[in-house]
C-alpha cells in the first residue's frame, strides 16, 4: 500500500471514528452522550465502497502483522443480545488470513474456570504475536452480567472481605491494569461496545421469531435480560467511564444501522493497526546475496519461449527494486517522538 493512499486513509478514519472515543476521564451516560442512530451524514450506498476499502486495509496491515511477528492485537467487541456482534466479525474481517485471526466466544463459565481467578479464562485466549485475537463478549462480562446479576458472583466463592461495596472499583482498576501489562508487552487492546437501541433490539428479535431460519437465534434468556435494560445501560455507562483509558481507549459504535456499524467497526481495527504501523522483515545482505543466486539459478529452469521471470516481466520495478541493495526505511519524526514519550 503507498504511504500516499495510507494517509488519505488516516485522513478519513480519524474524523469518522473521533465522535466514537469514549475520552479517558470522562463521564458517561449512554442515553445522552451516543446516538445508536448516528451515522456521520454517511447514505447506504456509499457504505459498501467504504467497508470494501477498511477490509482491504486490514487484510494488508494483518500480513504486515503476521510478518513482523512482534505485536498482536486483542479485539473485545461487547453489546447486548442483537448488537450485531456476530455480524460485525464476519463482514469486517471477510478479507484477512483466517489462520492470523482467532475468535473466542465467552459462555458461562466452567466448573474449571470457577476455580482459577476471574481474568483467568480470558487469559487463556489472548493473541500471539502477529496474530488478531477476538473476544466475542469480553472480561468485561465479569462488570457487566456478574454486577446486573449478582449471583454469579457468589459462584465466583470469592473470600468475604473481597465481597464489599468497592468490588466493582476494584475490578475496574484490576481490569485497566491488567490491559497496560498486555500493551506494554506489545500486545494492542482495541475495544469497541455496539450501541444498540431498545426499539431496534425489539424488532431485531421479532425479526428472530417471524423467520423460521432465524428461530434458532433467539432464546427466552434474551427476553429476560431485556427486563433489565435500564440496569445494563447503567452498568453499561459506569464500564466506559471508569475503563476508557490512553492506552486501550474505549469506542461506541452505532449499531442501529449494520451497515454503518461494519464501517466504524472496520476504522476502529484499522486504525490501531496503522498505529502499530508493522513492517515487514528486511533480510541481512548475506541473505539478499544468496535469493539473488537462487534467482539466477530458476532462471535458467525457464523453459524455451518462456520468460526467465515471468513476475518481473509482468512487473519491470519490482525486477529492479530486486537487484537494488536494500534500505532501511527511516523512521518518522512523529514515530521518534511518540516511542521517546512512551518509553522515556
Amino acid at each position: 500500500m503507498s504511504d500516499e493512499r495510507t494517509e488519505r486513509i488516516a485522513e478519513f478514519i480519524g474524523p469518522l471514528i473521533g465522535p466514537l472515543r469514549v475520552e479517558p476521564g470522562s463521564k458517561v451516560r449512554l442515553d445522552r452522550d451516543f446516538d445508536p442512530r448516528y451515522r456521520a451524514g454517511l447514505k447506504k450506498r456509499d457504505g459498501i465502497e467504504l467497508l470494501r476499502t477498511g477490509v482491504s486495509v486490514l487484510a494488508e496491515y494483518q500480513e504486515r502483522l503476521a510478518a513482523q511477528d512482534t505485536y498482536g492485537v486483542l479485539l473485545c467487541l461487547q453489546a447486548l443480545d442483537a448488537g450485531g456482534k456476530d455480524g460485525t466479525i464476519r463482514h469486517v474481517m471477510s478479507g484477512v488470513n483466517p489462520q492470523g485471526v482467532r475468535v473466542s466466544s465467552f459462555k458461562v463459565p466452567s466448573t474449571e474456570e470457577l476455580d482459577h481467578d476471574y481474568l483467568w479464562r480470558y487469559a487463556q485466549r489472548l493473541p500471539t504475536r502477529g496474530e488478531i485475537a477476538i473476544f466475542n463478549r469480553s472480561h468485561y462480562e465479569e462488570v457487566l452480567v456478574v454486577r446486573v446479576h449478582p449471583e454469579n458472583l457468589v459462584r465466583q466463592r470469592l473470600p468475604g472481605d473481597t465481597l464489599g461495596p468497592d468490588v466493582w472499583d476494584r475490578r475496574y482498576r484490576e481490569i485497566n491494569r491488567w490491559e497496560r501489562y498486555l500493551t506494554d508487552n506489545g500486545f494492542k487492546v482495541v475495544k469497541i461496545f455496539l450501541n444498540l437501541s431498545k426499539e431496534e433490539q425489539r424488532t431485531r428479535f421479532l425479526k428472530r421469531i417471524d423467520l423460521p431460519e432465524r428461530n434458532w437465534k433467539f432464546s427466552a434468556a434474551d427476553i429476560r435480560e431485556r427486563r433489565r435494560w435500564d440496569d445494563y445501560q447503567d452498568a453499561f455507562s459506569e464500564m466506559l467511564s471508569a475503563t476508557s483509558t490512553k492506552w486501550a481507549p474505549w469506542y461506541v459504535v452505532p449499531a442501529d444501522r449494520k451497515w454503518f456499524a461494519r464501517i466504524c467497526a472496520a476504522a476502529v481495527l484499522a486504525h490501531a493497526l496503522m498505529d502499530i504501523d508493522p513492517q515487514y522483515p528486511e533480510v541481512g545482505e548475506e541473505t539478499r546475496k544468496e535469493l539473488l543466486v537462487i534467482k539466477r539459478d530458476l532462471e535458467q529452469e525457464a523453459p524455451a519461449g518462456a520468460p526467465a521471470d515471468p513476475y518481473a516481466s509482468r512487473h519491470p520495478s519490482a525486477a529492479q527494486a530486486t537487484d537494488r541493495p536494500t534500505k532501511k526505511k527511516p523512521e518518522k519524526p512523529e514515530k521518534k517522538a511518540k516511542a521517546k514519550e512512551q518509553h522515556g
